[in-house]
C-alpha cells in the first residue's frame, strides 16, 4: 500500500499547469522546512531568504557549472533538462543554470550553451517551466569568455584553445588588450576591443539578460566577472593595459561593467535580481594584481547600482597562481569564507553575500557561517553533481525535515497517525 504524506486520500493531484505533461502539482516546494512540533525553529541555513522579488525557501544554493554538452549552435538538449530536473526537484533554494554565452565568440568552449538568440531562449524555457512546475527557482549566470574563449571543454583537462577542427573560432577571440593569457601557451593572443566592440557587447549583456527573463521565465540573472573571463578582464591591470575611458583608473576599468549593469537594468523588469559573480582577489604574484580592498570598492558600486548579491569566489585571472588545493591547505576554513566575510562586514545588510569553494562537507558548519552573518547564502556546485539530493542530505544531517516532491517523498516520514493505521489494518489481515 503505498502513502504519501501531506495528501489527503481524498486529494486530486492536478497536473503542474507550467508544463504540457502530467507532473503532479506539489502543494509545497521541496527543501521547504517541515516543523515537527509547534515551536520548531529551522536552523539559518533552512530559513527562507528574499532576494529582489523572489524568496528561496532555504539558503543553499546551486552554483553555475559548465556541462559542456551542447550543440555548436549553443541549444539546449535533453542532457541539460535531465541534468537540471534532477537537482530542482530536490529542493536547493535556488539553482543558477550555467554560464551561458551573449555572444557566439563568447562561449568558453564550442559546446557551450548560448543566449544570443531567441531559439536558445525558448530553449532554455523548458528547463525554467519545469523547475516552475516544482515550484522551484531557477537563475542563469551570462557572461563572455573574453580572452580563454575557444578553448577545449574542461572534461578534457586541457587548456588549450579548440580550433576550427572541433568548433572553435580562435581568431574571434577579444579581450581589453591583446595580452596572452598564458605564454608558450596552446592559447592564441586576443584581438583588442575597439570602442565601438565593447559598447556592442554591453548590448549584447542587456540583450541576453532581456531573454532570459522575458522569453525564457528565469527568476534571477547573474552575471559573470570572475575567474579571468571577459568583465574580470576589465577590472584587473593584468589584463587591461588601455589607456582610453574603459582603462587605467579603478572608475575607467569598472566603466564596462558598470554600463552593463545599466544596459540590463534598462530591459529587465524592476525587482527582478541581479546576481554578480567575483574574484574577490586574484590570487597572483603580481604586486598590482585585484586586491580584497578593490572587490570592496567595487561591492559599493553593486550596492549603488541595485545589485541584489554578489557571488564570492577567487583567482582565474593569472596562469601563475598556484593551484587551489595548495591554498586551501593553508587556510583553516574553506577558502573563499574569509573573502566573503571581508566583503559582508564591509557591505551589511546593503548587500547580500554568497560563497562557494568546499562547501558541500559540512552544512553545521556552514549554518555556523550563517548564523555568524559571515554571508547569506551557500553556493555549491560539485557536491551537486555528486550528489543532486544534498539538500535533503544536509536535512538529515542537521536532524530536520523538509517537505519533499510528492513523487520522491512518498518512501518517506509519512505521517504517525497514517502508520499507526497501516499497522492496524495489516494486524487484522
Amino acid at each position: 500500500m503505498t502513502i504519501s504524506y501531506d495528501v489527503k486520500p481524498s486529494d486530486k493531484i492536478e497536473g503542474a499547469p507550467e508544463v504540457s505533461y502530467y507532473t503532479p502539482q506539489q502543494p509545497v516546494a521541496a527543501g521547504t522546512f517541515h516543523p515537527q512540533t509547534p515551536n520548531e525553529v529551522p536552523p539559518k541555513i533552512f530559513q527562507p531568504l528574499k532576494i529582489g522579488n523572489i524568496t528561496l525557501q532555504n539558503r543553499i544554493g546551486v552554483s553555475p557549472m559548465c556541462q559542456y554538452s551542447a550543440g555548436y549552435d549553443g541549444v539546449v538538449t535533453p542532457y541539460h533538462l535531465i541534468h537540471y530536473g534532477s537537482i530542482l526537484n530536490r529542493g536547493p533554494g535556488i539553482t543558477i543554470v550555467e554560464c551561458t554565452a551573449i555572444s557566439p565568440e563568447g562561449r568558453s568552449s564550442p559546446e557551450d550553451l548560448g543566449i544570443w538568440n531567441d531559439e536558445q531562449a525558448w530553449k532554455l524555457k523548458e528547463i525554467v517551466d519545469y523547475a516552475h512546475a516544482q515550484k522551484q527557482l531557477a537563475a542563469i549566470q551570462i557572461g563572455h569568455g573574453g580572452r580563454k574563449a575557444s578553448t577545449q571543454p574542461l572534461y578534457l583537462h586541457l587548456e588549450q584553445t579548440a580550433d576550427e577542427s572541433v568548433g572553435g573560432f580562435p581568431k574571434a577571440i577579444v579581450a581589453p588588450s591583446a595580452l596572452i593569457y598564458r605564454p608558450n601557451g596552446n592559447i592564441p593572443t586576443p584581438n583588442e576591443l575597439t570602442t565601438t566592440q565593447i559598447k556592442k557587447l554591453v548590448s549584447n549583456f542587456g540583450d541576453a539578460a532581456r531573454r532570459a527573463v522575458e522569453i525564457s521565465g528565469f527568476d534571477a540573472v547573474e552575471i559573470h566577472a570572475a575567474h579571468g573571463y571577459l568583465i574580470n578582464e576589465f577590472f584587473s591591470s593584468i589584463s587591461n593595459k588601455r589607456t582610453d575611458e574603459y582603462g587605467g583608473s579603478f572608475e575607467n576599468r569598472t566603466r564596462f561593467f558598470k554600463e552593463i549593469v545599466d544596459d540590463i537594468k534598462s530591459k529587465i523588469p524592476s525587482g527582478t535580481p541581479i546576481f554578480v559573480r567575483i574574484s574577490a582577489v586574484e590570487n597572483s604574484p603580481d604586486p598590482e594584481s585585484w586586491s580584497i580592498e578593490d572587490s570592496q570598492k567595487l561591492a559599493d558600486i553593486f550596492v549603488e547600482k541595485g545589485i541584489s548579491l554578489v557571488d564570492v569566489s577567487s583567482g582565474g585571472n593569472d596562469y601563475r597562481q598556484p593551484p587551489r588545493s595548495s591554498i586551501s591547505k593553508t587556510k583553516r576554513e574553506p577558502i573563499h569564507v574569509p573573502l566573503a566575510r571581508a566583503i559582508k562586514q564591509h557591505v551589511g545588510d546593503k548587500l547580500l553575500v554568497a560563497t562557494v569553494g568546499n562547501l558541500d562537507q559540512n552544512p553545521e558548519l556552514d549554518n555556523k557561517y550563517l548564523e555568524s552573518g559571515d554571508f547569506d547564502l551557500v553556493l555549491i556546485g560539485r557536491g551537486f553533481l555528486k550528489n543532486p539530493g544534498l539538500v535533503w542530505a544536509f536535512a538529515d544531517k542537521l536532524g530536520v525535515r523538509l517537505h519533499q516532491a510528492l513523487q520522491l517523498g512518498w518512501g518517506f516520514w509519512p505521517k504517525k497517525q497514517q502508520m499507526v493505521e497501516l499497522i492496524e489494518r495489516s494486524s487484522k489481515i
